[in-house]
């Protein structure tokens, strides 16, 4: 989606929330974003923004879709770096974007996701880079599987503290290198 596509979906009351709710969000979890928290941050009373969003699922999705946005944008940026290898130029934005944005992250990937609610192409834009560097769909739904497991490992904090998480990277991206050639 580009920024004009974003304008033209979000009147700039509702971009305030938006951004308000991210910030609530990065900054305290999910568990903190309720609509009352929300309403105090923008100055106005709860029930007002039921005026800008009919519920908090509206909000979460407008979250989901900037976490999208966000995250097609590295995995294009990393590929148009030209990098020697696409698999792990992408397994390197994945992560990084998941660490610096834990929070967004897991509401983007811990439940089903509401397609239906999406941009239409958004999440096809998200995986293209991937599906590219891999050469088929099915081996890049096995590397974002990887990829996927080894973050939320790592952001959830389940690694033991001596465990070097940059060498099950290397590895993890190492197989796909390999399952890519195959």
């Amino acid at each position: 989606m580009t920024t004009v596509e974003a304008d033209a979906r979000l009147t700039p009351r509702r971009r305030e929330i938006v951004e308000s709710a991210r910030r609530i969000l990065e900054r305290d979890g999910e568990p903190a974003l309720t609509m009352r928290r929300l309403a105090a941050d923008v100055g106005m009373k709860a029930p007002s923004l039921y005026k800008h969003f009919p519920d908090k699922a509206s909000l979460e999705i407008e979250l989901i879709v900037l976490g999208f946005e966000e995250s097609a944008a590295a995995f294009e940026a990393a590929l148009a770096t030209r990098p020697r290898s696409q698999i792990a130029a992408l397994g390197a934005a994945y992560r990084r974007y998941a660490r610096e944005h834990p929070h967004i992250y897991r509401l983007m990937t811990d439940r089903p996701l509401p397609r239906e609610r999406l941009p239409a192409g958004l999440e096809y834009r998200a995986a293209a880079p991937l599906a590219q560097a891999m050469g088929s769909v099915a081996a890049a739904r096995a590397a974002w599987a990887l990829a996927h497991g080894l973050v939320m490992l790592e952001i959830n904090g389940r690694f033991p503290a001596d465990a070097d998480i940059d060498a099950a990277w290397d590895t993890g991206m190492t197989a796909m290198e390999r399952i890519r050639q195959t």
